[in-house]
């Protein structure tokens, strides 16, 4: 029963934060609906109506093909996901992979909410809090890895192959390059040392600052505690990861091939790469959920200006997202049907896991 009297505001602010996560929500949903209604037909040069009638052309065997390359690309990732968290199987994997996914990209920035429903799932199988963490640390930064790698290999074969290169590209390649090298830098400082750990987690906790209020030292701790974990999982799981990686966005381009096949487009592979790649960066910009908008305009955007048909680049960038964005929806569902149902394993079942795990990978280098 309500006492009738005001309840104070919190000291720590989380009325604010809620407010404050409120509204950027709202921004997201608001600019990814106005990028797909508006921009992205301005940018590619069409209209709906135009996508909507290429859209109904495309055949039921088509669909579960692209579906078939979905599944195929997600269970590739898996490799990344065992090889950051030794005694993870790969159903696990694929399991913890979509429900995480499924939830990021429902809203604007939701990878921390997805990286909530990770922890979640993975503690309810006997993981331990430090495992997820590294295993989170390790593959956000793999990931962000490929991606910039992307730009720089579209540049590179381009530049071989004598084709002319939009400005935007090549300043999105260097762009890629300087990240790039930022994040080895930070990387390799950090899990090298006690020392660099504290710095890299030092100045990654005054960056926090700048943007939240009351942040104290959490990163700078978290990676001291950390640093001997993530470097041991990065020298036995680099190859599995790296070549995880390598399947999933290799797959992720035939599909993106196929789609543009599919609406009629015919540019040169090294320019779908490149229009890929642009794609895949833009997926990393936060303000709507996945980049979705975002990503979409940039990819036909890129399209159009090497002369591909307007209507046919914007369909073939529509059903590539339809795939690899809005399919992880009830992709999750499904995983979160079969992580409800199945049995949860004891801290000393994956403990046995891990350890057979590091045996494998030791016997891998001798």
């Amino acid at each position: 029963m309500s006492t009738g009297t005001a309840t104070p505001v919190e000291d720590d602010g989380r009325p604010r934060r809620l407010w404050v996560r409120a509204l950027q929500v709202t921004v997201g949903l608001g600019l990814a609906v106005a990028m797909l209604g508006w921009g992205l037909p301005y940018f590619a040069q069409t209209s709906w109506s135009e996508v909507f009638d290429i859209l109904g052309t495309v055949p039921l065997w088509k669909a579960l093909l692209f579906l078939g390359l979905v599944v195929a690309g997600l269970y590739c990732y898996t490799f990344v996901m065992t090889g950051a968290m030794p005694g993870l199987s790969h159903p696990r994997a694929l399991i913890l992979n979509v429900c995480g996914s499924s939830v990021s990209n429902l809203l604007p920035g939701g990878g921390a909410v997805g990286l909530a429903a990770t922890y979640t799932i993975a503690k309810s199988w006997g993981f331990s809090v430090a495992s997820v963490t590294t295993m989170a640390v390790v593959t956000g930064v793999w990931n962000v890895l490929a991606r910039v790698m992307l730009p720089i290999i579209a540049v590179l074969g381009l530049a071989w192959a004598a084709t002319d290169l939009p400005a935007t590209m090549r300043e999105a390649a260097w762009a890629a390059v300087v990240s790039g090298l930022a994040i080895v830098a930070g990387f390799v400082l950090a899990v090298a040392t006690d020392r660099g750990a504290r710095v890299v987690g030092r100045l990654a906790d005054r960056v926090v600052r700048l943007v939240r209020r009351g942040h104290g030292s959490q990163i700078e701790r978290g990676l001291t505690g950390l640093r001997s974990r993530v470097a041991e999982t990065v020298r036995t799981g680099w190859l599995s990861m790296t070549l995880g990686m390598v399947g999933f966005f290799g797959l992720y381009y035939v599909l993106f091939v196929l789609c543009m096949q599919t609406t009629g487009i015919e540019l040169p592979f090294g320019q779908l790469f490149a229009a890929y790649a642009i794609g895949r960066l833009l997926t990393a910009v936060g303000v709507t959920p996945g980049g979705l908008g975002v990503t979409e305009t940039g990819t036909a955007a890129a399209l159009v200006a090497w002369g591909a048909d307007p209507a046919a680049s914007m369909a073939g960038v529509v059903i590539f997202s339809i795939f690899t964005h809005l399919m992880e929806v009830p992709l999750g569902a499904l995983g979160w049907l079969a992580w409800s149902l199945m049995p949860k394993a004891t801290a000393a079942e994956v403990s046995e896991a891990h350890l057979a795990g590091r045996a494998q990978a030791s016997s891998r280098r001798t």
